[in-house]
C-alpha cells in the first residue's frame, strides 16, 4: 500500500497506475457507454480497450512532444475524449480539456486558453480535423501546433509504450474555469488531487462496483470530468454518457436513460432537476421506472428546496425514492468540497432574509413573512478544513455570521498555470488570528451550522444597494415567478451605477409562447414582485428573446456577460 503524508491510504499514486491496475484486474469489464443521440448506444469502452488506446496514444505523443508539454483536447461529446485524456497522461504530457470552436463564432475563450498555457499538440478526431483550417481562421495559434487524429493512431503502438516516471504531485491536467470573462484561469490539478477527491466522494455516496451513473455534463467541465470519468474509473462502475445538447433538447432523455440502465447514482445542477420536472409529460412518466435510483446529487449551482420538492413529487409515481444529496465544490478544489451523506432528506434551514442581507444568520419558522429557506450542502471530508472568513478583515466569522468560504486539504489544486500573483492571492490565504493557513479563497459566501455548510451566494455577484446585501439568485427567482412570460432559469440580476448610485437591472428571456405579451404588463409584474419580496426598485428590465442569456458550459448564468452587454448598449445610446 502507498500512503500520502496526510495518512489517507490509497492503492495507487497516479491515474496511470489506476487505469493500468483496472485493465489488469478486469480487462473485459465495460466502464463507459455513449448514447450519440441521447437514446441509442453508439459506442462502449472496456478497461482493456481503454488502456490499450491510451498506451498507443501515449507512445505517439512520446515520439512527438517532451514530457510536461501541454496537449489541447478538442473533442465533441463522445467517448473519444476519454482515452485521449489518458493518452496524454501515459505520454507524460499535461492534458488541457477544451471545446472545439463553433463555426461562424468567435473563439476568444479558446484563444485565451492557448495563449495562457501554450500547448504544442492538438488531439482531436479525424472528422473534426477536417475543420482545422476553418478553426485556424478564428484561432490562428492552432496553425503552429502538431495535430493528431486519435482515431487514426494504430493500436499496435501500445506494445511500444514506455511508462513515464510520474508521481502524485505531477500535474495531470489544467482545468480552465467556466467563468464569464474572456480570460479563463487554468487550475493545475495533480494526479494526487484527483485520487484524493474521488476518495472523498467515495466516503459519502455509497457507490459500489455495481453502481451505474448517467452523465450529460460536458467532459471538459470539472463536474463532468471528475464524476463522469475519474470516479467511475476509480470505482470500477459503469457510466453512461449522452451529449449535453441531447439533454437540453429533451431533458427527459436523461431520466429515460436512468430508467433504462437501472442507474443508481446521478448528479446534475439544480436547473436540470427543475427542467426535468417541468418538461416531463404524463405519457413519459408512465414509461419510467426509478425505484433503483439510490442517490440524486445536486451541485454546480445553488440548490433550492422548491426544486427538490418538485422533482420528488413529479417522479414519485415512477418509484423515485432516492436520497437527495446537495453538494458544493469548485474547479480549484478538483471538485468536491462537501456533500450530504447518508440522510434521505437534505437539511433545510429557514432564516431571516433581512438578517442575511446584513451577513447575519437568524433562524425563523418556515412560511413566516420575510423568511428564506436554505439547503445544507453537507460536511467536508475528514482531511478537508473549512473556515468562514470576513473577506475584508480576513478574520474568522462568528458562528452566526456569513463570510467567504475558505478551504484547505489535499484536493485543493496546485494553483493557476503561470499566474503567480493570482495563485498567491487565491490559494495562499491566511487567517489573521494565529496565521492559520494556507487556504483556498473560494469567492463563495456561506456559513457553517452544526458542521453543515450552507451556501448563500457568490462574492463577486453580490448586489449591494443602500448598504444592504442582495443575492442575485433570489431576485432572479422572484422575477421569474412574477409572470409566465419570463423563462425560468434564464433571468440575470446585477447592479450598475447610474446617477451616482448602484441600481438593480434584470435581463430576462421571454418564453417563445409568450412573445406577444405586452412588455408593460411583464414589467409591472416584475417590479411589483421584486419590490414586495426584496424592497428593491428595478431600475431597468431588459427583455430578450429565447436563447440570448449567456451561460457557462455547466449551465450557470453569466451575470458578468449580461452586465457587460447592458453597459455596452447603454454606452451606444449615450447614457
Amino acid at each position: 500500500m502507498k500512503a500520502y503524508a496526510d495518512d489517507t491510504t490509497l492503492q495507487v499514486l497516479t491515474l496511470v497506475e489506476l487505469l493500468r491496475s483496472k485493465a489488469v484486474e478486469s480487462p473485459g469489464r465495460k466502464v463507459f457507454t455513449f448514447l450519440a443521440n441521447g437514446e441509442e448506444e453508439s459506442a462502449t469502452l472496456t478497461y482493456g480497450e481503454f488502456d490499450r488506446k491510451a498506451r498507443a496514444l501515449g507512445t505517439a505523443l512520446q515520439r512527438l512532444a517532451a514530457r510536461g508539454e501541454r496537449a489541447l483536447l478538442l473533442f465533441e461529446p463522445g467517448l473519444e475524449f476519454i482515452p485521449a485524456l489518458f493518452g496524454c497522461l501515459y505520454g507524460g504530457l499535461i492534458a488541457v480539456p477544451a471545446y472545439p470552436p463553433r463555426l461562424n463564432q468567435k473563439a476568444s475563450r479558446l484563444r485565451s486558453i492557448i495563449k495562457d498555457c501554450r500547448p504544442t499538440v492538438v488531439l482531436t478526431t479525424s472528422a473534426l480535423m477536417a475543420r482545422a483550417d476553418a478553426w485556424a481562421g478564428e484561432a490562428e495559434e492552432l496553425k503552429a501546433m502538431a495535430w493528431i487524429a486519435t482515431d487514426g493512431v494504430e493500436d499496435e503502438l501500445a506494445d511500444e509504450w514506455r511508462e513515464p516516471a510520474l508521481d502524485g504531485g505531477d500535474v495531470a491536467f489544467i482545468q480552465y474555469t467556466s467563468g464569464s470573462t474572456a480570460t479563463p484561469k487554468g487550475v493545475m490539478i495533480s494526479h494526487a488531487n484527483v485520487l484524493h477527491n474521488v476518495n472523498h466522494i467515495d466516503e459519502v455516496t455509497g457507490h459500489t462496483a455495481d453502481s451505474v451513473s448517467v452523465n450529460w455534463l460536458p467532459l471538459f467541465h470539472d463536474l463532468g470530468l471528475i464524476y463522469g470519468v475519474m470516479y467511475p474509473l476509480f470505482k470500477g462502475m459503469h457510466c453512461v454518457h449522452l451529449p449535453p445538447a441531447a439533454f437540453l433538447q429533451r431533458p427527459v432523455r436523461w431520466i429515460q436513460a436512468i430508467s433504462r440502465y437501472k442507474s443508481t447514482h446521478n448528479i446534475a445542477p439544480d436547473f436540470a432537476y427543475d427542467l426535468c420536472a417541468r418538461k416531463v409529460t404524463p405519457e413519459q412518466l408512465a414509461t419510467l421506472e426509478l425505484s433503483h435510483w439510490q442517490r440524486a446529487a445536486s451541485g454546480a449551482e445553488p440548490v433550492r428546496k422548491a426544486t427538490i420538492d418538485r422533482f420528488a413529487e413529479t417522479f414519485a409515481p415512477c418509484g423515485f425514492r432516492a436520497a437527495v444529496s446537495p453538494a458544493y465544490g469548485l474547479a480549484e478544489a478538483t471538485l468536491k468540497v462537501t456533500m450530504t451523506g447518508g440522510r434521505v432528506s437534505p437539511l433545510f434551514l429557514t432564516v431571516s432574509a433581512n438578517a442575511l442581507s446584513q451577513n447575519r444568520v437568524e433562524l425563523m419558522r418556515e412560511g413566516d413573512a420575510g423568511s428564506q429557506t436554505l439547503v445544507g450542502c453537507g460536511e467536508p471530508s475528514s482531511v478537508t478544513r473549512l473556515a468562514i472568513v470576513n473577506p475584508e478583515t480576513l478574520e474568522r466569522c462568528a458562528p452566526d455570521e456569513v463570510g467567504e468560504i475558505w478551504v484547505s486539504g489535499p484536493s485543493v489544486g496546485q494553483g493557476y498555470w503561470e499566474r503567480f500573483e493570482e495563485t498567491v492571492r487565491t490559494f495562499n490565504a491566511f487567517i489573521v488570528e494565529g496565521g492559520e493557513g494556507p487556504f483556498l479563497r473560494t469567492g463563495d459566501l456561506g456559513f457553517v451550522r452544526d458542521g453543515e455548510l450552507f451556501i448563500t451566494g457568490r462574492l463577486k455577484d453580490l448586489i449591494i444597494i443602500g448598504g444592504q446585501n442582495h443575492y442575485p439568485q433570489d431576485i432572479e427567482v422572484t422575477a421569474a415567478q412574477s409572470h409566465p412570460a419570463i423563462r425560468a432559469g434564464h433571468c440575470a440580476a446585477y447592479a450598475v451605477e447610474a446617477g451616482g448610485q448602484e441600481r438593480l437591472v434584470l435581463t430576462a428571456e421571454l418564453e417563445r409562447s409568450q412573445r406577444r405579451t405586452p412588455a408593460e404588463e411583464i414589467e409591472r409584474a416584475v417590479r411589483a414582485s421584486v419590490a414586495e419580496e426584496h424592497g428593491l426598485r428595478v431600475y431597468e428590465l431588459v427583455l430578450v428573446k429565447t436563447g440570448s442569456i449567456p451561460k457557462t458550459s455547466s449551465g450557470k448564468l453569466q451575470r458578468y456577460a449580461c452586465r457587460a452587454a447592458y453597459l455596452s448598449e447603454r454606452a451606444e445610446r449615450g447614457q
